[in-house]
This record gives C-alpha cells, sequence and structure tokens, in this order.
C-alpha cells in the first residue's frame, strides 16, 4: 500500500494573474516561493492560500461571532484541499499610535503591571493603577505623556499675517473653522490688520485673554443672531480645549497635529514616566515600574528570574518567553518603553515576528513576506534558524522571498514566472535547490559580487555635524555630492537616524523615497497615481468636446449599474462575500456613452489596457512620456495604466514611489532600502537608474543591505558596531568599496565572503 503525503493541494488557482496553476505543497518543510516581482507569488500564498484558510476558519464559529469578524471571500480556484490555520506575518509597517510601545506590542506591559500589584510594596491596587492611561495612575501634571506640552507661540501664530490671512497656523483655529470665524466676527479684534501692528495692549487680549478678574465679551454670530460668549485668549483656550483632554477622541485633529504646534519638556513630577509619583513609590526588589521599563530586555529577564514569591514567580514565567524570544531574535538592546514608531524596519520586522513565535501549537501553517527585509546579512543567519526552529516544531514554513541565503536552505523551491503582471503567473519551478538550472533565480544563485573600482570622484561634500538623533553619538560626517553612496550597518546602528532625520533637517530639499505605504485602492490606478489620467481625459475631451468628466468612471463616465467599481457585491446576510463582474460594463468600469467616443482609434478602456511599454509607443505628449518613461526606467513596463494599485506586489509600490518621485527635477535623493521586495534581477534594473540619475548630476544616497547596492557604490558609510543607544550610532567605516575589502567590520566580513564565493 502507497504511503499517503500530508501536502497542501491546490488545483486550478486563477487569483490575479494565475493562470489556472496547479499545485502540492508538502508540510512540514520550508518551503520559499521566489520570482520576479509581480510574478504571482503573493497571489498564490496570500491571495489564495491564506485567504481560503481564513475563510474555513471563521466557519467553525456560530453565525453571531462571524458577523463580527473579517469575511473572506472564496479565492479563484477549483479545488483547495488540506489548508492548515495560518499565521501571516506580513511586510506591512507596525502601525500603531505615539502611545505604542514594545512592551504593549508584545503583550508584556499587562503581565508587568499585574505583577507590580500582586507583589509590589507599598500595595497600590489594581493592575490598571499602573497604567498611565488610567485616571488614578497617570501623572497629574503631564495626563500621563511624560512630558509637559505646552502651545509653542510662534509654531502657533505667524505675526506677519492678519486674522484673515491664516494668522492662526492650527487649523482649527483658522478661519476654516469656526473658532477662527468667531475671532474675526467678534468685534474685539480687527480681522484684516497683520498682528505685528496690534496695540500691545490687543495683542495680550488676543493671546492671553483679558487681565485676572475681568471680562472679554465677544457675540458669537450664527443664523439665528448673536449669542453671548466669551473670549478667553488663543493660547488658554488652546490648552483647555486641545491639551488637558483626551485628544483621541477629537475627531477633525490627532493628536500629532497638536504636538506639532507646542513645545515638549520632561515632565518634572514624574521624570518622563507618565506615572502617578504614588504608582512609583511601589518596588519589586528596590525598582519601581518605570525604572523597569527602562531596563535593557536582558536585564528585565534577571529581575523576573529573582522573584521566587509563588505568585509573583507564575506571572514572571508567563512574561519571561516573550522576552527571550526578542532577545533570541538579536533585539536585547531595546527596553519595553521603546516607541514602536521609532524602530527600523529590520526591528520592527524582528518584533513582529517574535510575537507571532510564543504558540506551543503545531501542525500551523506559517507564512512569512520577505521577512529578511531590512535585515543586515549578519542577522538573516539569525532568521534562517527561526524558521528551522518553527518547522521543527512540526509546522509548515511558506515564505516569500528573494534573498538567496534564504533560498538556499529551502526544503522545497518554487519559482513563480517567467515573467512579471501578465507575463508571469505560471510555475516555473518546483523542488529542490540542486535541480534549479534555468530561470531568474537560477541565474541570481550564478550571479557575481562585482565591486566597483572606478568609483567616481567628488569635489564637494555635504557636512553633518554634531547629529544626536536617537541613538547618534555626535556625529560628524562628510557624503561626498554627485556620487552614489551606501549607508549600511545592523539594524538599530543608526543609519535612519543619521540619513532620514539628520541629513533631512540639514538639507531639507532632498526627495525621499521611504518604506511608507501608499495609498492604494481599487479605485486608485497606475495612470492616476502617476498624474498621467488628467492629461489623457484632456486629450479625450479636447478631441470629442465632450466634457473631462465623462472619461473618468469616479465621475460622469460611471457604467450607472456598478457605479464605476466594475464589480457588483450583492448583499448575502451573513453567507461569505460574492463578487461579481459587472454584465452591463463588462467589467470596464464605463458607460456606453464614455466607451463610444475615441481618441487616435482607441476608446479610453482600449488606453487603460496598453501596457507601459505600449503607451510609450502610443503617446506623443511629452508629459505623458516623461511619466510613462520613469515607470519603464524602474521596470513596471509590463503593467497596464489601468492596473489598480491594490492589486500591486510590495516590490512593485516600492518602485511605483519611486518612480513618481524621479519625475521630480530633484538634486538630491535618500532611499530607504530600494532593494526591498526585488529580485535579483529586478535590482540590477534599479542600480542602472541610479547610476543614470549620478550621471545626470544627482546625489543619490541610499541604505542598504543589499551587497550588490554597496558593493556598485562609488562611497560607504557603515553605521555601527552594533544596535540600540549603547551599541551603535557611531560611523565604523567611510571609503570605496575596494577599501572596504582591508575593513574589519560586520558589513565587511559579509563584502569579503561574497568576492571569495565569486574567486571560487
Amino acid at each position: 500500500m502507497l504511503e499517503r503525503k500530508d501536502e497542501i493541494i491546490l488545483r486550478g488557482l486563477k487569483e490575479n494573474n494565475l493562470k489556472s496553476i496547479d499545485l502540492n505543497i508538502p508540510k512540514e518543510k520550508i518551503i520559499v516561493f521566489t520570482g520576479l516581482s509581480g510574478s504571482g507569488k503573493s497571489s498564490v500564498v496570500f491571495d489564495t492560500l491564506a485567504t481560503e484558510s481564513r475563510r474555513q476558519m471563521t466557519l467553525n464559529y456560530p453565525l453571531y461571532v462571524r458577523n463580527q469578524m473579517p469575511r473572506y471571500e472564496r479565492p479563484h480556484a477549483d479545488l483547495m484541499q488540506n489548508l492548515s490555520p495560518v499565521i501571516v506575518v506580513e511586510q506591512r509597517p507596525i502601525g500603531g499610535n505615539s502611545r505604542s510601545t514594545v512592551g504593549t506590542y508584545m503583550d508584556i506591559d499587562p503581565l508587568i503591571r499585574l505583577l507590580f500589584s500582586r507583589i509590589g510594596q507599598p500595595p497600590i491596587g489594581s493592575a490598571n493603577d499602573f497604567s498611565s492611561q488610567s485616571s488614578f495612575g497617570r501623572c497629574p501634571e503631564c495626563s500621563g505623556f511624560g512630558e509637559v506640552i505646552a502651545p509653542d507661540v510662534n509654531k502657533l501664530v505667524d505675526f506677519d499675517n492678519s486674522l484673515r490671512e491664516y494668522a492662526v497656523k492650527f487649523k482649527p483655529l483658522s478661519p476654516s473653522g469656526w473658532q477662527g470665524n468667531w475671532m474675526m466676527t467678534c468685534g474685539l479684534f480687527d480681522p484684516d490688520k497683520p498682528l505685528k501692528d496690534y496695540s500691545e495692549e490687543d495683542l495680550h487680549l488676543f493671546l492671553y485673554g483679558p487681565p485676572e478678574g475681568e471680562r472679554a465679551y465677544a457675540p458669537f454670530h450664527t443664523k439665528n443672531g448673536p449669542h453671548n460668549a466669551e473670549w478667553d485668549g488663543l493660547l488658554p483656550r488652546f490648552t483647555r480645549v486641545y491639551i488637558n483632554r483626551d485628544i483621541s477622541k477629537l475627531k477633525q485633529i490627532s493628536q500629532d497635529d497638536v504636538l506639532a504646534v507646542s513645545t515638549h519638556s520632561l515632565c518634572p513630577t514624574c521624570q518622563g514616566s507618565g506615572l502617578n509619583p504614588k504608582v512609583l513609590e511601589c518596588r519589586i526588589n528596590g525598582l519601581n515600574i518605570a525604572e523597569y521599563d527602562q531596563l535593557e530586555l536582558p536585564e528585565i529577564l534577571e529581575e523576573l528570574k529573582k522573584i521566587k514569591e509563588p505568585m509573583g514567580e507564575s506571572i514572571a514565567k508567563q512574561a519571561i518567553p516573550y522576552i527571550k524570544q526578542l532577545v533570541d531574535m538579536g533585539l536585547g538592546y531595546l527596553s519595553l518603553t521603546r516607541k514602536m514608531g521609532t524602530l527600523s524596519g529590520g526591528e520592527a520586522q524582528r518584533v513582529k515576528i517574535a510575537r507571532h513565535l510564543g504558540s506551543s501549537l503545531n501542525n500551523i501553517t506559517y507564512i512569512f513576506d520577505e521577512p529578511s527585509a531590512g535585515l543586515h546579512p549578519e542577522e538573516v543567519n539569525m532568521l534562517i534558524q527561526m524558521l528551522k526552529r518553527i518547522k521543527q516544531q512540526h509546522n509548515t514554513v511558506i515564505v516569500i522571498e528573494h534573498n538567496l541565503s534564504v533560498i538556499k536552505v529551502a526544503d522545497e523551491i518554487i519559482e513563480m514566472g517567467p515573467g512579471a503582471g501578465v507575463n508571469g503567473g505560471e510555475v516555473v519551478y518546483q523542488g529542490h535547490l540542486q535541480g534549479l538550472k534555468y530561470s531568474p533565480t537560477a541565474n541570481a544563485l550564478k550571479h557575481k559580487l562585482k565591486i566597483n573600482k572606478t568609483t567616481r570622484d567628488s569635489k564637494d561634500y555635504f557636512t553633518i555635524r554634531g547629529a544626536k538623533n536617537n541613538n547618534l553619538k555626535d556625529v560628524h560626517v562628510d557624503i561626498p555630492k554627485e556620487v552614489l553612496v551606501s549607508v549600511c550597518g545592523v539594524s538599530g546602528s543608526g543609519k535612519s537616524s543619521l540619513i532620514l532625520e539628520a541629513f533631512k533637517e540639514r538639507y531639507p530639499e532632498s526627495i525621499t523615497v521611504d518604506q511608507g505605504i501608499i495609498g492604494t485602492s481599487n479605485r486608485s490606478t497606475m495612470a492616476t497615481y502617476m498624474g498621467i489620467m488628467d492629461d489623457i481625459r484632456a486629450a479625450f475631451a479636447k478631441a470629442t468636446k465632450q466634457p473631462i468628466g465623462l472619461f473618468s468612471f469616479n465621475s460622469l463616465g460611471a457604467c450607472p449599474v456598478c457605479k464605476g467599481k466594475g464589480v457588483l457585491t450583492p448583499e448575502v446576510a451573513f453567507a461569505d462575500p460574492v463578487t461579481i463582474p459587472c454584465e452591463a460594463c463588462g467589467g470596464t468600469r464605463y458607460s456606453d456613452e464614455a466607451l463610444s467616443y475615441r481618441y487616435q482609434d482607441k476608446n479610453i478602456i482600449e488606453i487603460l489596457r496598453l501596457t507601459i511599454d505600449e503607451a510609450a509607443d502610443y503617446f506623443t505628449q511629452q508629459k505623458i512620456l516623461k511619466r510613462v518613461n520613469t515607470l519603464k526606467n524602474v521596470g513596471l513596463g509590463y503593467l497596464t495604466l489601468g492596473q489598480t494599485t491594490s492589486s500591486l506586489s510590495g516590490g512593485e509600490i516600492q518602485r511605483l514611489k519611486l518612480a513618481s518621485q524621479l519625475q521630480k527635477e530633484g538634486q538630491i535623493y535618500l532611499l530607504d532600502e530600494p532593494s526591498l521586495g526585488l529580485h535579483a534581477e529586478d535590482n540590477e534594473k534599479l542600480l542602472e537608474v541610479f547610476q543614470k540619475l549620478v550621471n545626470r548630476g544627482n546625489s543619490v544616497i541610499v541604505i542598504e543591505h543589499n551587497l550588490d547596492f554597496i558593493a556598485a557604490s562609488d562611497w560607504i558609510i557603515e553605521m555601527g558596531p552594533g544596535g540600540g543607544k549603547k551599541g551603535g550610532g557611531r560611523i565604523i567605516f567611510e571609503g570605496a568599496p575596494e577599501e572596504m575589502l582591508n575593513a574589519e567590520t560586520v558589513t565587511a566580513k559579509w563584502l569579503k565572503d561574497g568576492v571569495r564565493q565569486d574567486l571560487a
């Protein structure tokens, strides 16, 4: 009798660009999906396998519970069998407000608070009392922020302008809001006189209100006549309405908007902890909860292991695995109070992975979207050990990855392709590494590291002096102009602090392409994102003498049945959602009238179906051609003008952002890991773009871990030697790639290793 293989069976997959493919994916193995950006990897792994697993998992809950859960539509496939429950670790940046920390994200903070409430001396009360967000626990001086916040009159007010000219720069208090309108019509202030021309008495009344004990009546005019009101002064009003209350409850304004026009200083009452001084009196082994949170993670582990009191020990044992997970991921230099928003890309990725590894469940399918993203080669080995550990616990590990080190440890490789977009969607290869011979990934594995031996000379420099952003240790650096510069170093070493903060502050005219996500929706297309669509609609309107709106599916040209969506989503109550192509427009989104007009022998939908490459030959307008060619230059020629941004892969979005910035005539380009999400073949195209930019007299500075980029640079700056406040923040190397081969740094080690392998 034949032994039955336990494997995931997928048949006739048709999501996005998939061409009705069949796959058998073995369980309890490390499976790496690779291939060019846009080749169909995410369509198989996320849009089919993960979506169907989640859909079937929700079917186990009662209907009233399912109504509160995310709803998943059944993917387009003929058969999907033997799926396991999935845990997905995506590439998306970690969200969270300005109070979100490593401790809150990892759910360690509630355990520490519980620990102090049970065994801390003197006893305080409940665990919630140890939170800066509780009414008892928060510091009375700073309302739990750890900073004393006060309005900054010079940020809030432009004294050269009148009230009508937006002298008040904070939107809710400007003429666009009712409060600004009240200031102009209350009769106390001249709305057309610059504030600098006010008398001393009027200016004091405007900024600070009437003298103590006096009142200033300021009628508030409405359509029903004037209402009695009193003027209390701009700064007191701002403090009362926007600082001395829970800003998160305000709909029109965010906490960040308030902080942007305020000064911040460390709260003297709580010393920045945000906690009530009474809470800080409670201690465990001599430490209060604020001191606990400031410790680096290995130090917290030592403190937790010291606890022998039975109740405390049981709570400590629950927190220890989470902290150990972070330490094992090489993040021991972090503290629990480290704000999530200040983590580098590589650090955030590892925190996210650590959060998912505390489970003792097995027979799970773990899906990782480029887990090596943002990691230095030195850190990738740590990641590989972690993937192996998950597999050893009888789990299936599916990884979408371009990193060759990760690909080499796969039990099975599935390469999608052969091209991208309409040219992809097929399985090019499935099997072991040894059998991979004729494909883009096979070529990448044979790829040789090319050390740049003909570096450009620079006659001028960008200078930074005494930079202390985040963990930078009073850094002085001269960065050569009009060359390709790579800034490297392990995660948390200070690369982003140096370039995206210190450099950007000194040279604000720089054009930055960072890792932030773009607004993607099924109504946003390549043409609209790049600003090409307005010109296309204008060309149609001019040629046909029709209104511009007729050639937009968001306006007059929308199909009357589906309202420009191209699909219908009928109400199916508690059943799985269903999306049906609109029969009236055939999914084109446009009305019959809009499609009846033509420009250069094509109607609007035929133009949107042109690929970027085809559009470059079709259009003659220089403005359109310039933007189309920037998309070609970053390797997106295979996408159509009408492709929705929501259907793009991570690598495609990165290059789309780059293309949108390249159309600007800039002098300085700052790029945060441009190789993120890109196959080695795509990286070569991107490097060509950068070299052309430099040849045209621009300065290009990239933050990168990719050795090909580093080796091809004219100048390298390495930060380090480690990460975090203690280990990083210094420049440990400056020089040309050839000089780095003689250095003794972490990146130099891997560069030498790459050169040695090429010589072998």
